[in-house]
Protein backbone atom coordinates (compact mmCIF):
# COMPACT_ATOMS: atom_id res chain seq x y z
CA UNK A 1 0.00 0.00 0.00
CA UNK A 2 1.32 3.45 -0.90
CA UNK A 3 2.10 5.52 2.19
CA UNK A 4 1.74 9.26 2.60
CA UNK A 5 5.03 11.16 2.31
CA UNK A 6 6.04 14.25 4.38
CA UNK A 7 6.40 17.37 2.24
CA UNK A 8 6.67 20.14 4.84
CA UNK A 9 5.36 21.67 8.05
CA UNK A 10 2.41 23.81 9.09
CA UNK A 11 3.80 27.35 9.33
CA UNK A 12 3.24 29.83 12.16
CA UNK A 13 3.46 33.10 10.27
CA UNK A 14 -0.06 32.71 8.90
CA UNK A 15 -3.21 31.98 10.87
CA UNK A 16 -4.11 28.32 11.09
CA UNK A 17 -7.86 27.65 11.41
CA UNK A 18 -10.03 24.55 11.24
CA UNK A 19 -11.05 25.64 7.74
CA UNK A 20 -7.69 26.51 6.22
CA UNK A 21 -3.99 26.59 7.06
CA UNK A 22 -0.62 27.14 5.39
CA UNK A 23 2.13 24.60 4.85
CA UNK A 24 5.79 25.44 4.29
CA UNK A 25 7.07 23.19 1.50
CA UNK A 26 10.43 21.47 2.02
CA UNK A 27 13.21 22.39 -0.44
CA UNK A 28 13.33 18.81 -1.74
CA UNK A 29 9.55 18.58 -2.29
CA UNK A 30 6.79 20.40 -4.15
CA UNK A 31 3.05 20.91 -3.97
CA UNK A 32 0.63 21.88 -6.72
CA UNK A 33 -3.01 22.87 -6.82
CA UNK A 34 -5.46 20.14 -5.77
CA UNK A 35 -2.82 17.97 -4.05
CA UNK A 36 -4.26 16.15 -1.04
CA UNK A 37 -2.51 16.52 2.33
CA UNK A 38 -2.91 14.98 5.77
CA UNK A 39 -1.83 16.46 9.13
CA UNK A 40 -1.96 14.95 12.64
CA UNK A 41 -3.13 17.16 15.50
CA UNK A 42 -2.66 16.19 19.16
CA UNK A 43 -5.74 17.38 21.08
CA UNK A 44 -5.57 17.41 24.90
CA UNK A 45 -7.91 14.90 26.53
CA UNK A 46 -9.14 13.72 23.10
CA UNK A 47 -6.09 12.14 21.49
CA UNK A 48 -4.95 12.49 17.89
CA UNK A 49 -7.11 14.09 15.20
CA UNK A 50 -6.27 13.63 11.53
CA UNK A 51 -6.99 16.55 9.24
CA UNK A 52 -7.15 16.11 5.47
CA UNK A 53 -7.22 18.94 2.97
CA UNK A 54 -6.61 20.05 -0.61
CA UNK A 55 -4.12 22.63 -1.82
CA UNK A 56 -5.93 25.74 -3.06
CA UNK A 57 -3.01 28.10 -3.64
CA UNK A 58 0.80 27.89 -3.80
CA UNK A 59 3.15 30.86 -3.47
CA UNK A 60 6.92 31.42 -3.58
CA UNK A 61 8.76 34.50 -2.33
CA UNK A 62 12.04 35.82 -0.95
CA UNK A 63 12.00 35.97 2.82
CA UNK A 64 13.21 39.30 4.12
CA UNK A 65 13.05 41.20 0.82
CA UNK A 66 11.56 44.70 1.13
CA UNK A 67 11.75 46.12 -2.38
CA UNK A 68 10.95 44.77 -5.83
CA UNK A 69 14.48 45.67 -6.94
CA UNK A 70 15.99 43.34 -4.31
CA UNK A 71 15.71 40.54 -6.84
CA UNK A 72 18.53 42.10 -8.88
CA UNK A 73 20.77 42.32 -5.81
CA UNK A 74 20.09 38.68 -5.07
CA UNK A 75 20.95 37.78 -8.66
CA UNK A 76 24.36 39.51 -8.32
CA UNK A 77 25.04 37.86 -4.95
CA UNK A 78 25.08 41.18 -3.09
CA UNK A 79 22.02 40.43 -0.95
CA UNK A 80 21.78 36.95 0.62
CA UNK A 81 18.22 35.70 0.54
CA UNK A 82 16.26 32.47 1.09
CA UNK A 83 13.33 31.40 -1.07
CA UNK A 84 10.25 30.12 0.76
CA UNK A 85 7.48 28.12 -0.89
CA UNK A 86 4.22 27.66 0.97
CA UNK A 87 0.79 26.31 0.13
CA UNK A 88 -2.66 27.22 1.37
CA UNK A 89 -4.67 24.12 2.29
CA UNK A 90 -8.46 23.99 2.66
CA UNK A 91 -9.56 21.33 5.13
CA UNK A 92 -11.94 18.71 3.73
CA UNK A 93 -12.22 16.14 6.52
CA UNK A 94 -11.56 15.53 10.24
CA UNK A 95 -11.30 12.14 11.94
CA UNK A 96 -12.72 12.21 14.53
CA UNK A 97 -14.79 15.31 13.85
CA UNK A 98 -13.14 17.66 16.32
CA UNK A 99 -12.72 20.92 14.47
CA UNK A 100 -9.37 22.19 15.70
CA UNK A 101 -6.64 24.00 13.75
CA UNK A 102 -3.43 22.19 12.84
CA UNK A 103 -0.62 23.36 15.09
CA UNK A 104 2.43 25.22 13.66
CA UNK A 105 5.28 22.80 13.23
CA UNK A 106 3.01 19.82 12.56
CA UNK A 107 4.21 17.54 9.78
CA UNK A 108 2.18 17.80 6.57
CA UNK A 109 2.24 14.74 4.32
CA UNK A 110 1.13 14.26 0.74
CA UNK A 111 -1.87 11.94 1.01
CA UNK A 112 -1.40 8.65 -0.80
CA UNK A 113 -3.33 5.40 -0.91
CA UNK A 114 -6.00 5.19 1.78
CA UNK A 115 -5.17 8.71 3.03
CA UNK A 116 -5.95 10.14 -0.42
CA UNK A 117 -9.18 8.15 -0.53
CA UNK A 118 -10.19 9.67 2.80
CA UNK A 119 -9.24 13.19 1.77
CA UNK A 120 -11.51 12.91 -1.29
CA UNK A 121 -14.15 10.74 0.40
CA UNK A 122 -13.59 7.90 -2.04
CA UNK A 123 -13.71 5.49 0.91
CA UNK A 124 -17.39 6.43 1.43
CA UNK A 125 -18.37 5.76 -2.17
CA UNK A 126 -19.78 2.25 -2.37
CA UNK A 127 -20.24 2.47 -6.16
CA UNK A 128 -17.42 4.51 -7.68
CA UNK A 129 -17.67 5.71 -11.26
CA UNK A 130 -14.44 6.89 -12.95
CA UNK A 131 -14.72 10.64 -13.53
CA UNK A 132 -11.22 11.31 -14.87
CA UNK A 133 -7.70 11.83 -13.60
CA UNK A 134 -6.40 14.36 -11.10
CA UNK A 135 -3.55 16.75 -11.84
CA UNK A 136 -1.09 14.21 -10.44
CA UNK A 137 -2.46 11.46 -12.70
CA UNK A 138 -4.47 9.55 -10.08
CA UNK A 139 -8.06 8.35 -10.69
CA UNK A 140 -10.94 10.53 -9.53
CA UNK A 141 -14.36 9.01 -8.92
CA UNK A 142 -18.02 10.00 -8.74
CA UNK A 143 -20.45 8.48 -6.30
CA UNK A 144 -23.05 6.72 -8.45
CA UNK A 145 -25.63 7.11 -5.67
CA UNK A 146 -25.74 10.83 -6.47
CA UNK A 147 -26.03 10.21 -10.20
CA UNK A 148 -28.55 7.40 -10.61
CA UNK A 149 -31.24 8.93 -8.40
CA UNK A 150 -30.57 6.91 -5.25
CA UNK A 151 -29.53 10.03 -3.31
CA UNK A 152 -29.40 12.64 -6.08
CA UNK A 153 -29.25 12.98 -9.84
CA UNK A 154 -28.32 15.02 -12.90
CA UNK A 155 -25.12 16.61 -14.22
CA UNK A 156 -24.69 20.16 -15.47
CA UNK A 157 -21.70 21.19 -17.60
CA UNK A 158 -20.80 24.78 -18.49
CA UNK A 159 -18.12 26.27 -20.69
CA UNK A 160 -17.11 28.10 -23.85
CA UNK A 161 -18.23 26.42 -27.07
CA UNK A 162 -15.52 24.45 -28.87
CA UNK A 163 -13.00 24.79 -26.04
CA UNK A 164 -14.69 23.44 -22.93
CA UNK A 165 -15.27 19.93 -24.46
CA UNK A 166 -18.63 19.72 -22.70
CA UNK A 167 -20.16 17.05 -24.94
CA UNK A 168 -16.96 15.01 -24.93
CA UNK A 169 -17.00 14.87 -21.13
CA UNK A 170 -20.69 13.95 -21.06
CA UNK A 171 -19.96 11.08 -23.45
CA UNK A 172 -16.96 10.01 -21.35
CA UNK A 173 -19.28 9.63 -18.34
CA UNK A 174 -21.66 7.54 -20.46
CA UNK A 175 -18.77 5.44 -21.71
CA UNK A 176 -17.62 4.79 -18.15
CA UNK A 177 -21.15 3.80 -17.15
CA UNK A 178 -21.73 1.46 -20.07
CA UNK A 179 -18.28 -0.14 -20.19
CA UNK A 180 -17.77 -0.92 -16.53
CA UNK A 181 -19.70 -3.21 -14.20
CA UNK A 182 -20.86 -0.42 -11.90
CA UNK A 183 -24.52 -0.71 -13.01
CA UNK A 184 -24.54 -4.44 -12.40
CA UNK A 185 -27.37 -6.41 -14.02
CA UNK A 186 -29.05 -3.18 -15.19
CA UNK A 187 -26.15 -2.18 -17.44
CA UNK A 188 -27.41 -3.81 -20.63
CA UNK A 189 -30.89 -2.30 -20.33
CA UNK A 190 -29.74 1.19 -19.33
CA UNK A 191 -30.28 3.62 -22.21
CA UNK A 192 -29.04 7.03 -23.27
CA UNK A 193 -30.56 9.57 -25.64
CA UNK A 194 -28.01 11.99 -27.07
CA UNK A 195 -28.91 15.01 -29.20
CA UNK A 196 -26.33 15.86 -31.85
CA UNK A 197 -26.48 19.64 -32.11
CA UNK A 198 -23.18 20.53 -33.83
CA UNK A 199 -21.91 19.03 -37.07
CA UNK A 200 -21.97 15.25 -37.43
CA UNK A 201 -19.33 14.50 -34.80
CA UNK A 202 -21.59 12.27 -32.70
CA UNK A 203 -22.59 10.13 -35.69
CA UNK A 204 -19.44 8.02 -35.28
CA UNK A 205 -19.78 6.77 -31.71
CA UNK A 206 -19.92 3.17 -32.90
CA UNK A 207 -16.47 3.37 -34.50
CA UNK A 208 -13.14 3.12 -32.62
CA UNK A 209 -10.81 6.09 -32.80
CA UNK A 210 -7.93 5.20 -35.09
CA UNK A 211 -5.85 8.13 -33.80
CA UNK A 212 -5.86 7.12 -30.15
CA UNK A 213 -2.37 7.39 -28.65
CA UNK A 214 -0.63 4.86 -26.41
CA UNK A 215 -0.69 7.39 -23.58
CA UNK A 216 -4.48 7.68 -23.83
CA UNK A 217 -4.76 3.88 -23.79
CA UNK A 218 -2.74 3.78 -20.57
CA UNK A 219 -5.05 6.37 -19.03
CA UNK A 220 -8.11 4.26 -19.82
CA UNK A 221 -6.34 1.27 -18.30
CA UNK A 222 -5.56 3.29 -15.18
CA UNK A 223 -9.25 4.13 -14.87
CA UNK A 224 -10.19 0.48 -15.29
CA UNK A 225 -11.96 1.03 -18.60
CA UNK A 226 -11.58 -0.84 -21.90
CA UNK A 227 -10.58 0.97 -25.09
CA UNK A 228 -13.00 0.99 -28.01
CA UNK A 229 -16.22 2.43 -29.38
CA UNK A 230 -19.69 2.48 -27.85
CA UNK A 231 -21.03 -1.04 -28.19
CA UNK A 232 -24.67 -0.45 -29.14
CA UNK A 233 -25.54 2.74 -31.01
CA UNK A 234 -28.63 3.77 -32.96
CA UNK A 235 -28.17 6.72 -35.34
CA UNK A 236 -31.15 8.86 -36.32
CA UNK A 237 -31.19 11.79 -38.72
CA UNK A 238 -34.11 13.89 -40.02
CA UNK A 239 -35.62 12.89 -43.31
CA UNK A 240 -34.13 14.86 -46.18
CA UNK A 241 -36.34 17.73 -47.29
CA UNK A 242 -37.66 17.44 -50.84
CA UNK A 243 -36.72 13.77 -51.17
CA UNK A 244 -39.88 13.02 -53.17
CA UNK A 245 -41.51 10.69 -50.69
CA UNK A 246 -38.34 8.69 -50.05
CA UNK A 247 -37.28 8.52 -46.38
CA UNK A 248 -33.62 9.42 -46.94
CA UNK A 249 -31.62 10.60 -43.90
CA UNK A 250 -30.22 14.13 -44.20
CA UNK A 251 -26.57 13.36 -43.43
CA UNK A 252 -23.45 14.01 -45.46
CA UNK A 253 -20.49 12.25 -43.85
CA UNK A 254 -22.11 8.95 -42.82
CA UNK A 255 -23.60 6.70 -45.51
CA UNK A 256 -24.47 3.56 -43.54
CA UNK A 257 -26.27 2.73 -40.34
CA UNK A 258 -28.35 5.93 -40.17
CA UNK A 259 -32.16 5.82 -40.09
CA UNK A 260 -34.33 8.74 -41.19
CA UNK A 261 -36.95 9.87 -38.70
CA UNK A 262 -40.29 11.57 -39.16
CA UNK A 263 -43.74 11.58 -37.57
CA UNK A 264 -47.16 11.01 -39.08
CA UNK A 265 -50.19 13.27 -39.10
CA UNK A 266 -51.99 10.75 -36.88
CA UNK A 267 -49.17 10.74 -34.32
CA UNK A 268 -49.06 14.52 -34.42
CA UNK A 269 -52.74 14.69 -33.45
CA UNK A 270 -53.01 11.77 -31.01
CA UNK A 271 -49.86 12.61 -29.06
CA UNK A 272 -50.57 16.36 -29.10
CA UNK A 273 -47.37 17.58 -30.70
CA UNK A 274 -48.85 20.89 -31.85
CA UNK A 275 -47.50 22.65 -28.75
CA UNK A 276 -43.92 22.01 -29.89
CA UNK A 277 -44.47 24.12 -33.00
CA UNK A 278 -44.91 27.01 -30.53
CA UNK A 279 -41.98 26.15 -28.30
CA UNK A 280 -40.39 29.59 -28.06
CA UNK A 281 -40.35 31.16 -24.62
CA UNK A 282 -43.70 32.85 -24.05
CA UNK A 283 -44.68 35.83 -21.96
CA UNK A 284 -46.81 34.87 -18.96
CA UNK A 285 -49.63 37.09 -20.31
CA UNK A 286 -49.78 35.39 -23.70
CA UNK A 287 -52.95 33.50 -24.60
CA UNK A 288 -51.36 31.51 -27.41
CA UNK A 289 -50.60 28.56 -25.12
CA UNK A 290 -54.29 28.39 -24.15
CA UNK A 291 -55.34 28.45 -27.80
CA UNK A 292 -52.81 25.71 -28.64
CA UNK A 293 -54.28 23.52 -25.90
CA UNK A 294 -57.83 24.05 -27.26
CA UNK A 295 -56.79 23.18 -30.82
CA UNK A 296 -54.98 20.04 -29.65
CA UNK A 297 -58.03 18.95 -27.71
CA UNK A 298 -60.50 19.38 -30.56
CA UNK A 299 -58.17 17.83 -33.14
CA UNK A 300 -57.92 14.71 -31.02
CA UNK A 301 -61.64 14.72 -30.27
CA UNK A 302 -63.09 15.37 -33.72
CA UNK A 303 -60.62 13.50 -35.94
CA UNK A 304 -61.00 9.75 -36.38
CA UNK A 305 -58.36 7.33 -37.60
CA UNK A 306 -58.32 6.85 -41.35
CA UNK A 307 -59.27 3.19 -42.03
CA UNK A 308 -57.38 3.29 -45.34
CA UNK A 309 -54.04 4.60 -44.03
CA UNK A 310 -52.15 4.25 -40.74
CA UNK A 311 -50.60 7.71 -41.02
CA UNK A 312 -53.68 9.91 -41.54
CA UNK A 313 -57.01 10.85 -39.96
CA UNK A 314 -60.47 11.78 -41.13
CA UNK A 315 -62.32 14.98 -40.17
CA UNK A 316 -65.99 15.28 -41.05
CA UNK A 317 -65.74 12.49 -43.66
CA UNK A 318 -62.74 14.15 -45.34
CA UNK A 319 -59.28 12.64 -45.12
CA UNK A 320 -56.49 14.85 -43.76
CA UNK A 321 -53.86 13.49 -46.12
CA UNK A 322 -50.78 15.51 -45.16
CA UNK A 323 -49.49 18.27 -42.90
CA UNK A 324 -50.57 21.02 -45.29
CA UNK A 325 -54.12 19.72 -45.14
CA UNK A 326 -53.94 19.64 -41.36
CA UNK A 327 -52.77 23.27 -41.20
CA UNK A 328 -55.59 24.25 -43.57
CA UNK A 329 -58.12 22.47 -41.33
CA UNK A 330 -56.86 24.33 -38.25
CA UNK A 331 -56.84 27.70 -40.04
CA UNK A 332 -60.40 27.25 -41.32
CA UNK A 333 -61.71 26.40 -37.86
CA UNK A 334 -60.01 29.40 -36.25
CA UNK A 335 -61.33 31.81 -38.88
CA UNK A 336 -64.86 30.79 -37.93
CA UNK A 337 -65.87 33.20 -35.15
CA UNK A 338 -68.38 30.67 -33.79
CA UNK A 339 -66.05 27.66 -33.74
CA UNK A 340 -65.50 25.94 -30.40
CA UNK A 341 -61.87 25.49 -31.47
CA UNK A 342 -61.39 29.22 -31.15
CA UNK A 343 -63.28 29.90 -27.96
CA UNK A 344 -63.17 33.49 -26.71
CA UNK A 345 -59.62 34.44 -27.68
CA UNK A 346 -59.02 37.73 -29.46
CA UNK A 347 -58.40 38.25 -33.16
CA UNK A 348 -54.85 39.35 -32.33
CA UNK A 349 -54.12 36.04 -30.60
CA UNK A 350 -55.59 34.07 -33.50
CA UNK A 351 -53.49 36.11 -35.92
CA UNK A 352 -50.30 35.45 -33.93
CA UNK A 353 -51.17 31.73 -33.80
CA UNK A 354 -51.69 31.55 -37.55
CA UNK A 355 -48.46 33.37 -38.34
CA UNK A 356 -46.48 30.89 -36.28
CA UNK A 357 -48.37 27.95 -37.74
CA UNK A 358 -47.53 29.17 -41.25
CA UNK A 359 -43.87 29.49 -40.29
CA UNK A 360 -43.93 25.97 -38.87
CA UNK A 361 -45.58 24.64 -42.03
CA UNK A 362 -42.58 25.87 -43.97
CA UNK A 363 -39.82 24.95 -41.49
CA UNK A 364 -41.14 21.75 -39.88
CA UNK A 365 -43.78 20.39 -42.23
CA UNK A 366 -41.44 18.01 -44.07
CA UNK A 367 -40.90 16.10 -40.79
CA UNK A 368 -44.62 15.23 -40.57
CA UNK A 369 -45.82 12.80 -43.23
CA UNK A 370 -49.24 11.69 -44.34
CA UNK A 371 -50.28 9.36 -47.14
CA UNK A 372 -46.72 9.22 -48.55
CA UNK A 373 -45.47 7.44 -45.39
CA UNK A 374 -44.62 3.76 -45.89
CA UNK A 375 -43.93 1.64 -42.81
CA UNK A 376 -43.82 4.70 -40.55
CA UNK A 377 -43.10 2.55 -37.49
CA UNK A 378 -39.60 1.89 -38.85
CA UNK A 379 -38.91 5.64 -38.96
CA UNK A 380 -40.17 6.41 -35.47
CA UNK A 381 -37.28 7.16 -33.09
CA UNK A 382 -36.92 4.07 -30.90
CA UNK A 383 -34.67 4.84 -27.93
CA UNK A 384 -35.15 1.31 -26.57
CA UNK A 385 -33.60 -0.51 -29.54
CA UNK A 386 -30.01 0.45 -28.70
CA UNK A 387 -28.10 1.41 -25.61
CA UNK A 388 -27.20 4.83 -27.04
CA UNK A 389 -29.53 6.63 -29.44
CA UNK A 390 -28.00 9.60 -31.25
CA UNK A 391 -30.60 11.99 -32.65
CA UNK A 392 -29.15 14.40 -35.17
CA UNK A 393 -30.74 17.87 -35.21
CA UNK A 394 -27.75 20.01 -36.17
CA UNK A 395 -28.94 20.83 -39.71
CA UNK A 396 -32.50 21.73 -38.77
CA UNK A 397 -33.96 25.21 -38.56
CA UNK A 398 -34.22 26.48 -34.99
CA UNK A 399 -38.00 25.94 -34.97
CA UNK A 400 -37.55 22.35 -36.17
CA UNK A 401 -34.86 21.72 -33.55
CA UNK A 402 -37.27 22.74 -30.84
CA UNK A 403 -39.99 20.56 -32.28
CA UNK A 404 -37.83 17.42 -32.48
CA UNK A 405 -36.35 17.99 -29.02
CA UNK A 406 -39.76 18.58 -27.46
CA UNK A 407 -41.34 15.54 -29.06
CA UNK A 408 -38.52 13.21 -27.99
CA UNK A 409 -38.50 14.58 -24.43
CA UNK A 410 -42.26 14.19 -24.14
CA UNK A 411 -42.23 10.61 -25.41
CA UNK A 412 -39.33 9.66 -23.15
CA UNK A 413 -41.00 11.16 -20.10
CA UNK A 414 -44.31 9.45 -20.83
CA UNK A 415 -42.50 6.16 -21.50
CA UNK A 416 -40.87 6.25 -18.08
CA UNK A 417 -44.16 7.20 -16.40
CA UNK A 418 -45.81 4.16 -18.00
CA UNK A 419 -42.99 1.91 -16.82
CA UNK A 420 -43.71 2.97 -13.25
CA UNK A 421 -40.24 2.16 -11.94
CA UNK A 422 -36.88 3.89 -11.76
CA UNK A 423 -34.70 1.10 -13.12
CA UNK A 424 -33.38 0.66 -15.73
CA UNK A 425 -32.12 4.22 -16.08
CA UNK A 426 -32.45 6.52 -19.07
CA UNK A 427 -29.80 9.20 -19.52
CA UNK A 428 -30.62 12.32 -21.52
CA UNK A 429 -27.69 14.31 -22.96
CA UNK A 430 -28.72 17.75 -24.19
CA UNK A 431 -26.37 20.55 -25.19
CA UNK A 432 -27.40 24.20 -25.61
CA UNK A 433 -29.64 23.90 -22.58
CA UNK A 434 -30.13 27.67 -22.50
CA UNK A 435 -32.00 27.38 -25.82
CA UNK A 436 -34.58 24.95 -24.46
CA UNK A 437 -34.84 26.02 -20.81
CA UNK A 438 -34.06 29.77 -20.75
CA UNK A 439 -34.14 31.61 -17.46
CA UNK A 440 -36.97 33.91 -18.55
CA UNK A 441 -40.34 33.01 -20.03
CA UNK A 442 -42.10 29.68 -20.30
CA UNK A 443 -42.62 27.03 -22.95
CA UNK A 444 -43.58 23.38 -23.38
CA UNK A 445 -39.98 22.13 -23.67
CA UNK A 446 -38.95 24.08 -20.60
CA UNK A 447 -41.84 22.56 -18.67
CA UNK A 448 -40.77 19.03 -19.62
CA UNK A 449 -37.15 19.75 -18.68
CA UNK A 450 -38.27 21.13 -15.33
CA UNK A 451 -40.22 17.94 -14.76
CA UNK A 452 -37.11 15.93 -15.60
CA UNK A 453 -34.98 18.01 -13.22
CA UNK A 454 -37.46 17.84 -10.35
CA UNK A 455 -39.17 14.48 -10.83
CA UNK A 456 -36.81 12.65 -13.15
CA UNK A 457 -34.84 11.23 -10.26
CA UNK A 458 -37.82 9.15 -9.11
CA UNK A 459 -38.58 8.08 -12.69
CA UNK A 460 -35.02 7.10 -13.58
CA UNK A 461 -34.44 9.91 -16.11
CA UNK A 462 -31.03 11.49 -15.58
CA UNK A 463 -30.34 14.80 -17.31
CA UNK A 464 -26.80 15.52 -18.45
CA UNK A 465 -27.25 19.10 -19.58
CA UNK A 466 -24.66 21.44 -21.06
CA UNK A 467 -24.57 25.10 -21.94
CA UNK A 468 -22.11 27.89 -22.61
CA UNK A 469 -23.51 30.14 -19.90
CA UNK A 470 -25.26 28.78 -16.81
CA UNK A 471 -26.52 32.30 -16.09
CA UNK A 472 -28.97 31.97 -19.00
CA UNK A 473 -30.47 28.62 -17.90
CA UNK A 474 -33.50 28.16 -15.63
CA UNK A 475 -32.10 28.15 -12.09
CA UNK A 476 -34.33 25.27 -10.93
CA UNK A 477 -32.63 22.97 -13.44
CA UNK A 478 -29.13 24.04 -12.39
CA UNK A 479 -29.89 23.75 -8.67
CA UNK A 480 -31.25 20.22 -9.04
CA UNK A 481 -27.98 18.96 -10.55
CA UNK A 482 -25.96 16.94 -8.05
CA UNK A 483 -22.80 17.38 -10.12
CA UNK A 484 -21.57 20.68 -11.51
CA UNK A 485 -18.80 20.56 -14.11
CA UNK A 486 -17.05 23.61 -15.54
CA UNK A 487 -14.74 23.77 -18.55
CA UNK A 488 -13.09 26.89 -19.94
CA UNK A 489 -15.20 29.89 -18.89
CA UNK A 490 -15.36 33.44 -20.12
CA UNK A 491 -13.90 35.67 -17.38
CA UNK A 492 -17.04 37.80 -17.10
CA UNK A 493 -19.31 34.73 -16.99
CA UNK A 494 -17.17 33.19 -14.24
CA UNK A 495 -18.04 36.14 -11.99
CA UNK A 496 -21.79 35.43 -12.14
CA UNK A 497 -23.60 34.14 -9.06
CA UNK A 498 -24.27 30.80 -10.75
CA UNK A 499 -20.61 29.92 -10.20
CA UNK A 500 -20.64 30.83 -6.53
CA UNK A 501 -19.60 27.26 -5.68
CA UNK A 502 -16.17 28.03 -7.18
CA UNK A 503 -13.61 29.67 -4.86
CA UNK A 504 -12.03 32.85 -6.22
CA UNK A 505 -8.78 31.14 -7.22
CA UNK A 506 -10.73 28.37 -8.98
CA UNK A 507 -12.72 30.92 -11.00
CA UNK A 508 -9.42 32.34 -12.20
CA UNK A 509 -8.26 28.87 -13.21
CA UNK A 510 -11.48 28.29 -15.14
CA UNK A 511 -10.56 31.03 -17.61
CA UNK A 512 -7.32 29.28 -18.65
CA UNK A 513 -8.34 25.61 -18.70
CA UNK A 514 -7.17 23.58 -21.67
CA UNK A 515 -9.53 21.33 -23.66
CA UNK A 516 -9.93 18.06 -21.79
CA UNK A 517 -9.60 19.69 -18.35
CA UNK A 518 -12.66 20.29 -16.21
CA UNK A 519 -13.45 21.53 -12.72
CA UNK A 520 -15.70 19.08 -10.88
CA UNK A 521 -17.97 19.82 -7.93
CA UNK A 522 -19.67 16.83 -6.35
CA UNK A 523 -21.66 16.32 -3.13
CA UNK A 524 -19.05 14.37 -1.17
CA UNK A 525 -16.07 16.69 -1.67
CA UNK A 526 -16.55 20.12 -0.04
CA UNK A 527 -14.52 22.01 -2.66
CA UNK A 528 -14.27 21.59 -6.46
CA UNK A 529 -11.20 19.95 -7.96
CA UNK A 530 -9.65 20.07 -11.41
CA UNK A 531 -9.64 16.85 -13.42
CA UNK A 532 -8.84 15.78 -16.94
CA UNK A 533 -10.28 12.95 -18.96
CA UNK A 534 -8.66 10.79 -21.65
CA UNK A 535 -8.93 11.55 -25.34
CA UNK A 536 -12.08 9.87 -26.72
CA UNK A 537 -11.48 6.27 -27.73
CA UNK A 538 -14.52 6.49 -30.03
CA UNK A 539 -14.35 8.42 -33.31
CA UNK A 540 -15.38 12.06 -33.08
CA UNK A 541 -15.30 12.67 -36.85
CA UNK A 542 -15.24 10.61 -40.02
CA UNK A 543 -11.48 10.75 -40.57
CA UNK A 544 -10.87 9.24 -37.11
CA UNK A 545 -13.20 6.29 -37.62
CA UNK A 546 -11.63 2.84 -37.66
CA UNK A 547 -13.55 -0.25 -38.81
CA UNK A 548 -16.05 -1.30 -36.12
CA UNK A 549 -15.16 -4.11 -33.74
CA UNK A 550 -17.97 -6.18 -32.30
CA UNK A 551 -15.96 -8.72 -30.41
CA UNK A 552 -17.30 -7.51 -27.05
CA UNK A 553 -20.74 -6.42 -28.23
CA UNK A 554 -23.36 -7.79 -25.81
CA UNK A 555 -26.09 -7.02 -28.35
CA UNK A 556 -24.45 -8.84 -31.28
CA UNK A 557 -26.39 -12.05 -30.75
CA UNK A 558 -29.66 -10.15 -31.14
CA UNK A 559 -28.78 -8.72 -34.55
CA UNK A 560 -29.39 -10.32 -37.88
CA UNK A 561 -26.21 -11.66 -39.56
Amino acid sequence: MTESQPVGFVIGTEDSTPLSFWVGVSPDAFLQLDDALVVNVAVPERGDVRVWGLVQQVRARYEGAQFDSDVFLVDRGVLPMETAVSAEVVATRFDPEIFVPPMPGAIASRARGSDRDRALYFDQMVRRLPAGLSRDGEPVFLDLDFLDGTRGAHVNISGISGVATKTSYALFLLYALFHSNILGPYRVNTKAVVFNVKGEDLMWLDRPNARLTDEARREYQQLGLPVGAFESVGLWAPVREGAGGQAIPAVEGREDGVTAYYWTVREFIRERFLRFLFAEAEDERSQIADLVARVEHYLDRECTDDPDNDATVVHESRAVEDFDALCTLITNELENDHSVWRGRVSDATVGAFQRRLDAARFRVGYLIWGRQAEHPQSHRIDFEAHQVSVIDIHGLHDRAKRFVTGVVLKRLFEHKERMGQRLPLHFLVLDELNRYAPRDGRGPIKEVLLDVAERGRSLGIILVGAEQTASEVENRIISNSAFRVVGRLDSAEAMRNEYGFLPAVTRQRASILKPGSMILQQPHIPIPIQIRFPFPCWATRGEEAAPPSRGNDPFARHREP
